[in-house]
């Protein structure tokens, strides 16, 4: 039986300015900027970082009327230095003005994100609805239909909850509540296309807090739909519970082939980079054997026979100048960010693991030879010692790159 990661062929594929989700193509990283909209500066420098870090589409909030005039001219900074990344503009409440009122905002993002449980309440709802997917026609951009199980619509939820009730076996209030979720959103869907939207300009997510309620419901969605799915555990939390929470979800929902596009949505942790989430994204692909978007490090985790940390701060080193290189690298070197490097720290599997990688170093453990013997391609090629070993065993990836991934080779 096969163990590699399942793929959803049959996905409608969507265009978001010149990225692709579904339709077989690879599964998409995006995220969202934290900065008020308004303020130009910050937000372009926040969306030049994440698209450095590997973010393919940006979101951005849309929710006054300073954002949306701000939203052009950011788009107009960001192409004056040379970055292309899709901007998605996050809309509720008030979306419907504002797309109206701000054509050149609606013209310069990629797609319009709509929460249907926040476009209007009561006689309101189906007209805004409307209006913002008039918009989308109008400006040929795809939506994401996007429900939050924290700010579902609630006259979906009061039908089937009534409904429910006049079952002879009612079900219990958690199942509802997930097929609520996935009743507005298919619902919603159904609704823009009958508005004119096509369904290759659809994307829907189904956000739930939950990591068993998040499988439960993308599992149902997959088969009761063919559009591209955005998968993200929302309010997924901080550090290493949000980082968790988000992997045991979505790992689960990507080897069953479920997802075309992913985000973290993790909180920063007090002075963090915003890009975390787009590193952690990243990492779940690669780990996962999906995607590849830097050189993989492996590292042991240490035992009583390194008690020494150099070899944790030279794995860190390596990792940290393998990602500094990665946007130069990609330009130069295609297939680069397949490569594996390892970083070892005793005899016990330092040599194995390091044969067994593109290039590894097996740095000595406690009470061994103060030499580190190099491995490239299985083959001991130097033995370094002295202060200087972390400054000459990158050198030797820097010039491993060049002439296994440099142009020349491929030509």
């Amino acid at each position: 039986m096969s163990t590699s990661p399942l793929r959803r062929k049959s996905t409608l594929g969507v265009k978001v300015g010149h990225i692709q989700i579904g339709g077989g193509a690879p599964v998409v990283v995006q995220s969202m900027t934290n900065t008020a909209t308004e303020d130009i500066q910050g937000s372009v420098k926040q969306v030049l970082a994440l698209a450095r870090s590997g973010s393919e589409l940006v979101r951005l909030t849309v929710n006054t009327e300073e954002a949306a005039k701000a939203i052009p001219e950011i788009r107009e900074k960001l192409h004056q230095q040379g970055c292309k990344v899709p901007l998605v503009g996050d809309f509720h409440f008030n979306g419907h003005k504002l797309l109206a009122k701000y054509p050149a905002c609606a013209e310069a993002l990629s797609k319009y994100r709509i929460n249907p449980g926040n476009v209007g309440r009561g006689s309101k709802r189906d007209p805004q609805f409307a209006q913002m997917i008039e918009m989308a026609c109008r400006y040929n951009k795809p939506v994401r239909i996007g429900v939050n199980w924290g700010s579902l619509d609630q006259a979906v939820l009061a039908r089937l909850l009534d409904e429910n009730a006049r079952l002879p076996n009612p079900k219990d209030l958690d199942e509802v509540m997930r097929e609520a979720v996935i009743t507005s959103a298919l619902e919603s869907a159904a609704k823009a296309q009958e508005l004119g939207l096509a369904a290759d300009k659809i994307v829907i997510s189904c956000k739930m807090s939950g990591v068993q309620e998040l499988i439960a419901v993308y599992q149902a969605l997959a088969k009761r739909c063919n559009y591209a799915l955005h998968l993200g555990l929302t309010e997924a939390g901080i550090g290493t519970k949000g980082i968790v929470a988000s992997t045991a979800a979505l790992a689960v929902l990507l080897q069953q082939g479920i997802g075309d596009t992913i985000r973290i949505s993790l909180t920063p942790e007090p002075g963090a980079s915003r890009t975390k989430e787009v590193v952690v994204a990243q990492e779940i692909l690669q780990t996962m054997g999906i995607r590849s978007f830097t050189p993989m490090v492996i590292s042991c985790p240490g035992c009583g026979r390194t008690t020494s940390d150099y070899f944790q701060r030279l794995a860190q080193q390596i990792q940290d100048f393998l990602r500094e290189k990665m946007p130069q690298w990609r330009e130069s070197y295609p297939g680069v960010e397949e490569m594996h490097v390892a970083v070892m720290g005793c005899v016990v599997n330092g040599p194995g693991e390091s044969k067994n990688a593109n290039i590894g170093i097996s740095l000595p453990g406690t009470g061994e030879r103060p030499v580190a013997p190099v491995y490239e391609d299985g083959q001991k090629t130097v033995t370094l010692k002295g202060d200087r070993i972390a400054e000459e065993f990158q050198a030797i990836v820097e010039n491993y790159v060049a002439s296994h991934y440099g142009q020349a080779k491929s030509a």
